[in-house]
C-alpha cells in the first residue's frame, strides 16, 4: 500500500511538473512576445528620428549651398568658425614677404594715382598685414566678427580696424535674408569680400589696386537676399558712409555710397560649379580729401563703379582637396565727372584744377591648377586702360599718355595644412612706357588659431 501510494504521488509529481513547465513556456513565449514587441516599437521610433534628422541635415546642406556656401573644400579653405558665443575664436595671420624688383624707387602706373595699399611694397624683407581677428555668435540671433590690421606705412608702424561688423543669423529675418552693419569688406566684385591673405597670388590685380586701392572697406550696411530656386540666385543693396576708395570722403549726411548687385551659380554634375555676378557702386566725393602719391591728386564728383565677375571650379577627381582648376575674371567700369587737382609733377606753377568726365577700364584673368594636395600653380594677366588726360594735367599723375599698364604673374605655392603656405611668385610688369619691371616674392602666410571658412 505505501508503495502504491509513493507511485500514486510520484505520477502525480510528474504531471504537476508537466502542467507547470507548460505554463512557465506558455509564460516565457508572452514574455518573448512583449519584448519583442517593445524591441519593434523601438526600431520604428528611432528610424522615424534618423529619417527626421537626416532630413534636417539635408534642408542645412541646401540653405547653406543656396546661400552661397561651399560644397567642395579648395585649397584656400580654413576651418569652420563654430558658435561660442560665452569664448570668442581668436585668430592671427602671419604674413611675411621678401620682395626684390628690377625698378629701383616708387614704380608709377600710367594714369592713375594710387593709394598706399595699392603702391608696390618696399624691396626687401618686410612683414605684410598681420591680422588679429575675433568672431564669435553673440546670442541665437546675431553673429558679429572683428578683424585689427597691424602694418607698417611710411615708416611708422599702425594699427587699423578693418571689419567690425554684425551679422543677422538665420531664423531672424524671414527665410533667405540677412543684414550685415558696420564696417566690412562688402560685396563689390569677387576678391573684395576676401582678405588678402587668402588670395590666389602675393599681390592684388591691378585693378584692384589703381582703382580700389586694394580694395573697399567702409561703413554702413548691406542686406541680401537667396532667392528660392533651383539653382544660386543672390541679389542685394548696401549704403555706406563712402569714407574709403573710389571715394574721397562722406557727403554731409554721413552715407554717400550705395551698391546692388546680384549674382548667380550653381553645379555641372558631380565635380564642377560657377558663379557669375554684376556689381555697381556709386557716391559722391565732397570733401576733396586726397589720396596717394604724398597728397598730390585731389577728386570731387561723382563715381560709378561697374564690376563683372565669372568664377568657374573644376574637381577632375571629383575630389577638390586632391586636385582642382580654377578659373576666375573681373572686369572694372569706373566713370568719374567731377574735378581733379595735381599740385605735382604738372606742368606750370601751383595746382591745377580741371573739369573731368572720364571712363577708366581694368581686368584681369587667372587660372589656378592644384596638382596634389600640397602644390598649386597660377599664372594671371591683369592691364588698365587708363583714358587720355586734358591738356591741362599732361604729364601728370593721372595722364596716362595712351599707354596701357599691364602685368604678367605666374606663382606656385606649397601648402603643408590649412594654416600654413609658402609661395613664391613672379611678375613680369610694364606700367609706364619704358618701365619694365621683373619682381620676385617669397611669401609664408601662416594661420593661428580659429579662423572662417572662406567664401566660394
Amino acid at each position: 500500500m505505501g508503495r502504491f501510494i509513493k507511485v500514486i504521488f510520484v505520477l502525480m509529481s510528474v504531471a504537476m511538473a508537466s502542467q507547470f513547465s507548460v505554463f512557465v513556456q506558455a509564460a516565457d513565449n508572452e514574455e518573448i512576445k512583449v519584448l519583442r514587441e517593445e524591441i519593434k516599437n523601438l526600431r520604428n521610433v528611432y528610424e522615424n528620428k534618423i529619417s527626421e534628422l537626416e532630413s534636417k541635415i539635408g534642408q542645412i546642406e541646401g540653405q547653406r549651398l543656396a546661400s552661397g556656401g561651399e560644397h567642395q573644400i579648395p585649397a584656400t579653405s580654413m576651418r569652420s568658425i563654430k558658435s561660442n558665443a560665452s569664448n570668442p575664436s581668436i585668430g592671427m595671420v602671419l604674413n611675411g614677404k621678401f620682395n626684390k624688383y628690377s625698378v629701383d624707387g616708387e614704380a608709377e602706373v600710367a594714369g592713375f594715382a594710387l593709394g598706399h595699399e595699392g603702391e608696390r611694397k618696399g624691396a626687401g624683407f618686410a612683414v605684410d598685414h598681420t591680422e588679429l581677428n575675433f568672431s564669435s555668435n553673440v546670442d541665437d540671433k546675431f553673429y558679429g566678427s572683428s578683424t585689427f590690421a597691424i602694418a607698417e606705412h611710411d615708416g611708422e608702424t599702425e594699427v587699423e580696424l578693418e571689419e567690425a561688423y554684425i551679422q543677422t543669423l538665420p531664423g531672424f529675418l524671414a527665410d533667405g535674408f540677412t543684414l550685415k552693419v558696420g564696417r566690412a569688406f562688402w560685396t563689390i566684385g569677387y576678391l573684395n569680400e576676401h582678405h588678402s591673405h587668402a588670395d590666389d597670388f602675393a599681390d592684388r590685380p591691378l585693378p584692384y589696386r589703381a582703382i580700389l586701392d586694394g580694395g573697399y572697406n567702409d561703413d554702413g550696411f548691406e542686406i541680401t537676399y537667396v532667392v528660392p530656386s533651383d539653382f544660386y540666385t543672390e541679389v542685394g543693396i548696401g549704403l555706406f558712409r563712402g569714407n574709403d576708395t573710389p571715394f574721397r570722403g562722406p557727403d554731409g549726411k554721413g552715407y554717400g555710397g550705395r551698391s546692388m548687385f546680384a549674382r548667380v551659380g550653381g553645379d555641372i554634375g558631380a565635380n564642377q560649379s560657377w558663379r557669375a555676378g554684376v556689381y555697381k557702386l556709386t557716391g559722391e566725393s565732397v570733401s576733396g580729401r586726397t589720396g596717394g602719391h604724398g597728397d598730390a591728386v585731389t577728386f570731387i564728383g561723382d563715381t560709378d563703379l561697374q564690376i563683372l565677375d565669372l568664377r568657374y571650379t573644376l574637381a577632375p577627381t571629383g575630389n577638390a582637396r586632391e586636385k582642382e582648376i580654377i578659373f576666375q575674371h573681373e572686369t572694372f567700369w569706373r566713370e568719374e565727372d567731377g574735378t581733379y587737382e595735381d599740385t605735382e609733377e604738372t606742368p606750370g606753377a601751383g595746382a591745377v584744377n580741371v573739369n573731368w568726365a572720364r571712363d577708366k577700364v581694368g581686368s584681369y584673368t587667372q587660372l589656378i591648377y592644384k596638382f596634389n594636395p600640397r602644390w598649386r600653380i597660377g599664372l594671371r594677366y591683369s592691364e588698365l586702360q587708363p583714358p587720355p588726360a586734358p591738356a591741362a594735367l599732361a604729364g601728370s599723375h593721372i595722364d596716362g599718355g595712351g599707354f596701357t599698364p599691364e602685368m604678367h604673374s605666374v606663382m606656385t605655392d606649397w601648402t603643408n595644412s590649412e594654416f600654413s603656405r609658402v609661395r613664391l611668385q613672379f611678375n613680369s610688369a610694364e606700367l609706364a612706357a619704358g618701365q619694365n619691371d621683373s619682381q620676385f616674392i617669397l611669401q609664408y602666410i601662416m594661420s593661428i588659431g580659429a579662423h572662417g571658412a572662406h567664401k566660394y
